[in-house]
């Protein structure tokens, strides 16, 4: 294989760019954090990527032991692709970049695409990471006026592929352990750190339906324990 451009630096941050600097690669990630996902279901979710890049990318990250390629059982027959442990372990840099690169969405440019599971990642570690945020595992159902996709509180990318699963997916949750109704205003706000689930709740601008433990601590009904 031909050798990539690398900063030639001896660098932690530097070798890591040479992994994952290039671009769309990053954004790779944030959709196989989802779960394995056919390379038509890439460059759907991926809008502006050309099919030469997005494959490039793939085959990039395939050496760099990034993701992996493999054939889906009959009847499906089809490939897909899914990340290695340590393509899952770039989960909390990608919730970092998108907790820093939350302000800038407070203006939305009429050329800007948008899909609703690309909130997420920067909701997720907001609800897991926030001192507010809820004690309890669970599966949480998002719904945005642009679409609907669940986060899995409590699984890092590790355990979300054991189970065979993402730490989060589009569309709706098989059996939500509570589901959050709310705009992306809303949704970017909770991401940024601005706005708590319950402050939303009692606002107006967030619904949380649901009976169970994690419903409640959303809605800021049952503290629990303490904190360890």
């Amino acid at each position: 294989m031909p050798r990539r451009r690398s900063y030639d630096q001896y660098c932690a941050a530097a070798r890591a760019l040479d992994a994952v600097g290039d671009r769309w690669t990053l954004l790779i990630v944030r959709e196989l954090l989802a779960g394995p996902r056919r390379y038509t279901d890439l460059h759907a979710d991926l809008p502006g990527v050309s099919t030469d890049v997005l494959a490039s990318r793939l085959k990039d990250m395939e050496r760099d032991e990034l993701a992996t390629r493999r054939k889906l059982p009959p009847p499906a027959a089809a490939y897909v692709y899914e990340l290695t442990g340590r393509g899952r372990a770039l989960l909390p840099v990608l919730g970092a970049l998108a907790e820093w690169g939350a302000p800038a969405l407070r203006e939305r440019r009429p050329t800007d695409a948008v899909r609703a599971h690309w909130f997420a990642v920067p909701l997720l570690r907001a609800l897991s990471g926030s001192p507010a945020g809820p004690r309890t595992e669970g599966v949480v159902e998002v719904r945005l006026d642009e679409g609907v996709f669940h986060v899995r509180l409590g699984a890092d990318g590790t355990e979300a592929a054991h189970a065979g699963e993402g730490v989060y997916g589009d569309g709706p949750a098989e059996r939500p352990d509570a589901c959050l109704v709310l705009d992306a205003v809303a949704c970017r706000e909770l991401s940024e750190g601005s706005l708590t689930v319950a402050d939303g709740v009692r606002d107006g601008r967030i619904e949380v339906t649901g009976d169970g433990v994690l419903a409640k601590e959303l809605r800021g009904e049952w503290a629990g324990p303490p904190r360890a």
